[in-house]
């Protein structure tokens, strides 16, 4: 039990301005800014990688290389043979037009690729149940000896490993914010304990209990801790929405930032800086008061 007379108010103990405070709330903004950042460019890499994948789910690409005087009579025998082939939706082979704007990014727009011995494309799109690809490769062998069938498979895979990285990557680099965080608030606390040593050995003969004084930087630092993260959550925010629209450029930019249900995540950042400080600030001011005894 304290004396009478002797008020515990946070304000009292744990100093209102100075380099703690100081320390905390730009450390707390810095480390939500960067969260947002962080979860924003997660989130846009992950959906790019999905919608990639997704895309290259429903299509496959069949090349035919035959001599000159066979590749029509091929392209017709490898579409007969698509249109009566389960889990087909459609296939069609692309004009001399479409394959050199393909190549177009890579060999320029003067390629003349009638003259060329460019394999010719035939685009397939998928039902949703699909098609079995290995008995479609030994049809096109007997029908169709020069059609190579490439589901893009081969594709898929990298972007579904790149999407799952990059969702590790996005939690391991929150935790190493939150990891920064509380380390800065921790040095924070303890330098705020130790410029107050003289106060709380007041406080202690007067009958206050290490909990109570704890509770009390706790409180401090946690306030300072919600306002920084507020501030740089917000900031970080704002930030995301200046940035210039990029839309249908199907990039890591297409979409950056949050939408739907993902905006759910943007209060939890606030509120993961109040645990993280809570708990290093506890975990602090126990330790330090118990040297102090």
């Amino acid at each position: 039990m304290s004396a009478p007379g002797i008020d515990l108010s946070t304000n009292d103990i744990v100093p209102p301005s100075g380099f703690t405070a100081r320390l905390t709330l730009f450390t707390s903004a810095a480390m939500a800014f960067l969260a947002v950042f962080a979860v924003a460019l997660s989130l846009a890499s992950t959906q790019l990688a999905t919608r990639w994948s997704d895309a290259m789910a429903r299509t496959a690409t069949i090349r035919l290389s035959a001599p000159a005087g066979q590749v029509e009579a091929q392209t017709r025998a490898v579409l007969a043979a698509l249109e009566t082939t389960p889990g087909v939706a459609s296939a069609r082979a692309l004009s001399d037009t479409e394959q050199q704007e393909l190549l177009a990014p890579w060999m320029g727009t003067n390629l003349p690729i009638d003259t060329l011995a460019i394999p010719r494309l035939i685009e397939v799109v998928e039902t949703a149940q699909g098609f079995d690809s290995e008995n479609l490769r030994l049809r096109l062998s007997a029908e169709a000896p020069g059609a190579v069938l490439d589901d893009h498979t081969r594709w898929r895979r990298p972007f579904i490993a790149a999407a799952e990285h990059l969702k590790f990557i996005g939690l391991v680099s929150v935790a190493l914010i939150g990891g920064a965080m509380a380390a800065m608030i921790t040095l924070a606390a303890n330098s705020a304990l130790a410029a107050n040593a003289q106060v709380i050995r007041v406080l202690r003969l007067v009958g206050a209990r290490d909990i109570v004084i704890a509770r009390a930087f706790v409180r401090r630092f946690s306030a300072r801790a919600l306002v920084g993260a507020l501030v740089g959550a917000g900031a970080g925010v704002v930030a995301l929405l200046l940035l210039p629209s990029v839309s249908g450029a199907e990039t890591i930019f297409d979409g950056l930032g949050f939408s739907g249900s993902s905006w759910f995540l943007v209060p939890m950042i606030p509120a993961g800086a109040i645990l993280v400080a809570y708990l290093a600030t506890r975990f602090a001011a126990l330790r330090m008061l118990g040297r102090m005894a």
